[in-house]
C-alpha cells in the first residue's frame, strides 16, 4: 500500500504478543509498513517519533491506558491529527462512547473482527 510513494504506516500498540504479531503479519502481508509497541507510553512515543498514518491501539496497556494515550495523541499538535482506531476487548456501551468522544475514528471490538477485516477497515479510514 502506497501513499505518495511511501508504504503506508501503521502502528499497533498492543500488549498481546501473540495478537501483535497476527496484526503485524497481516498488514506485512498486505505492502504496509508495520510499527508495534506493546505499552501505551512506548505507543505514544513511537506516534510522536515515527508519525504513522494510522494507529491501531488497545485500551488494557500497561505503563499507559489506551484512552490516556488517545488524550495526549489528540492534545498534541505534532500528531493530532493521525486517526486513532480502537483495537480492544472491551465492548461496553460507555468505553464505546468515551473513545469516539476522545476522537478515535472507530472502535473495533477484536473478537468481533478477523484481522483481514480489520485491513478492510484501516483501508476504508484511509481512503484507499
Amino acid at each position: 500500500m502506497l501513499k505518495n510513494g511511501e508504504k503506508i504506516h501503521v502502528l499497533i500498540v498492543e500488549d498481546d504478543p501473540f495478537l501483535s504479531n497476527i496484526y503485524q503479519t497481516k498488514f506485512d502481508m498486505e505492502g504496509f509498513k508495520v510499527s508495534t509497541a506493546d505499552n501505551g507510553q512506548s505507543g505514544f512515543d513511537d506516534a510522536k517519533k515515527k508519525k504513522p498514518d494510522i494507529i491501531l491501539l488497545d485500551i488494557l496497556l500497561p505503563k499507559m491506558d489506551g484512552f490516556t494515550v488517545l488524550e495526549h495523541l489528540k492534545a498534541d499538535p505534532e500528531v493530532k491529527d493521525i486517526p486513532v482506531l480502537l483495537l480492544t476487548n472491551l465492548g461496553q456501551k460507555d468505553d464505546v462512547e468515551k473513545g469516539l468522544k476522545l476522537g478515535a475514528v472507530d472502535y473495533l471490538i477484536k473478537a468481533h473482527f478477523k484481522p483481514q477485516e480489520t485491513v478492510d477497515k484501516v483501508k476504508k479510514i484511509l481512503g484507499i
